[in-house]
């Protein structure tokens, strides 16, 4: 066989030898990814709903199959999640994530959802914001306090009680009911919301729920603006915020001209005109 045709034949059998690996890698990593994405993943979900607080059992628990990327922090072994409280409302099939759910070690209830270096305090509210359910978990609120300030009340007597902004852009922790003495000592139900402050604010707040009555107020989310705001008074309520009606100009009559007298002078043949005018008149 001629030389040169052989290595001819030999070089196009190389290339195609090369073409055809180059194809089967990138057919290969193209399946590969179609079985990724097509693979499925048993992660640990939520058996019922979990309420926050609520200390996770195995009864509690689940499985179930997701398809693709994991969420991030899912728990694939019930045993990572049994016995650890709940943070956030968790809902039936809902993937149980670690974000979740309390450390390990720290319980349940109220003070694991507490973050480090903030306190939950107590607030007593009406039955209109308690039942009204604005005041749920994860909510913003202003606090408001109204009252006498002190060494002013004489000044109140004219102006009536003040109302002040206390705290803004609070988060509501939790909100229910609890039972207190009333003064009879008669057990009742007041409504109770947790406000998640810091130590400084839940001294502020403490106090102010001692002494004043407060007030919740409710916030977008979204709005974090703190605003400046001087306070007000009950007479203010009252004030007349229209201006006071422009009285009309009187304009005088112009007086009347002084009347003015003429006397005739002979002085021979000599006749002359002469005019007097009163006292405010002009000659």
């Amino acid at each position: 066989m001629n030389r040169r045709l052989l290595t001819i034949l030999l070089s196009a059998f190389l290339i195609a030898a090369v073409c055809a690996f180059l194809v089967w890698r990138v057919v290969a990593a193209r399946l590969q990814a179609v079985s990724h994405q097509s693979s499925t993943t048993r992660v640990v979900a939520a058996a019922a709903d979990l309420k926050l607080g609520t200390l996770i059992t195995p009864a509690n628990l689940t499985t179930i199959e997701i398809g693709g990327p994991l969420p991030k922090g899912a728990i694939l072994k019930p045993e990572l999640a049994a016995g650890r409280g709940v943070v956030s409302d968790i809902y039936q099939g809902e993937p149980i994530l670690e974000s979740r759910l309390a450390p390990v070690g720290s319980g349940a209830g109220l003070a694991a959802t507490i973050p480090n270096g903030m306190r939950a305090c107590a607030v007593k509210v009406d039955e209109v914001v308690g039942v009204s359910g604005f005041a749920t978990p994860g909510m913003r609120v202003d606090v408001l306090i109204s009252g006498t300030p002190p060494g002013e009340q004489v000044a109140s007597a004219a102006t009536g009680p003040k109302v002040k902004t206390l705290l803004q852009n609070i988060q509501v922790l939790s909100a229910g009911t609890d039972i207190e003495k009333d003064a009879q000592g008669k057990p009742q139900q007041v409504q109770v919301v947790n406000l998640l402050v810091t130590p400084d604010d839940a001294e502020i707040l403490s106090l102010a729920t001692s002494q004043e009555k407060i007030q919740l107020v409710l916030r977008n989310p979204l709005d974090t603006k703190i605003s400046q705001t001087p306070g007000t008074v009950v007479r203010n309520l009252f004030a007349d915020k229209n201006p006071p009606p422009v009285k009309a100009r009187t304009v005088s009559a112009p007086k009347p001209a002084a009347p003015v007298y003429t006397i005739e002078i002979l002085n021979g043949a000599t006749r002359t005109d002469q005019k007097f005018a009163t006292p405010g008149g002009k000659q």
